[in-house]
């Protein structure tokens, strides 16, 4: 099976690929890849080339495009994940495995309960580094695309940032009323071509946020 790899699109050119920085180290270090090896490389965008490598130096890794297909390994339906800030670096794990799961979107929000308070140039900085993660577990589950992880929000402004017609799912442990089963097979949701998980941090969402996402949904 070819090595795979993802680089944003302005390194895609008409007949061949270009991969620098991490990638290249990666390629060169750990695949020790030489000119001639076949690899697979998606631009993020909906299309995966097969490529054979011409060129490698330490500034970059050229390879010759030998077949350019379109991506349609990403689930028909757009998820996205509205993430309660939770403790630590738990965010990181629940990225790895929300990409592997296939999310499109994920923004972390700062919930009432959340414990973390991240703001200004800590919350920039943080943004990068799950962005980083989401891109290299693309990588390893050879996903083609990374999910993209928005800034942090209010649970407000997440929500105002779905799409309409998004359809939003909060699973709550105080809801009596309706079951999963329920919610999934009811009308909405069987035309809904956007999906949204509220997920709370380790407090839980309080009844006015529940209140809320469901009103958005």
């Amino acid at each position: 099976m070819a090595h795979h790899f993802i680089v944003p699109p302005e390194q895609v050119g008409a007949e061949e690929i270009v991969i620098t920085g991490s990638d290249l180290e990666h390629l060169v270090r750990v695949l020790r890849l030489k000119p001639g090896a076949i690899i697979t490389v998606s631009d993020g965008r909906g299309w995966v080339y097969r490529c054979l490598l011409q060129q490698v130096t330490k500034d970059k890794a050229v390879g010759l495009i030998q077949e350019a297909c379109p991506d349609d390994s990403e689930p028909p339906i757009r998820l996205m994940l509205l993430q309660g800030l939770p403790k630590g670096d738990k965010l990181e794990l629940i990225i790895q495995k929300a990409t592997e799961l296939g999310v499109a979107d994920v923004l972390p929000v700062a919930m009432e309960r959340s414990v973390v308070k991240l703001s200004g140039e800590k919350a920039g900085n943080r943004v990068t580094r799950w962005q980083r993660i989401a891109l290299e577990a693309a990588k390893q589950c050879r996903r083609n695309r990374a999910p993209v992880v928005h800034p942090v929000m209010t649970l407000a402004g997440a929500l105002d940032f779905l799409p309409p017609a998004t359809a939003v799912l909060v699973p709550w442990e105080d809801e009596k009323a309706r079951g999963l089963r329920e919610v999934l097979t009811s009308p909405a949701w069987k035309e809904a071509r956007t999906v949204a998980l509220v997920i709370g941090p380790e407090g839980g969402m309080t009844g006015a946020e529940v209140e809320l996402a469901l009103a958005r949904g």
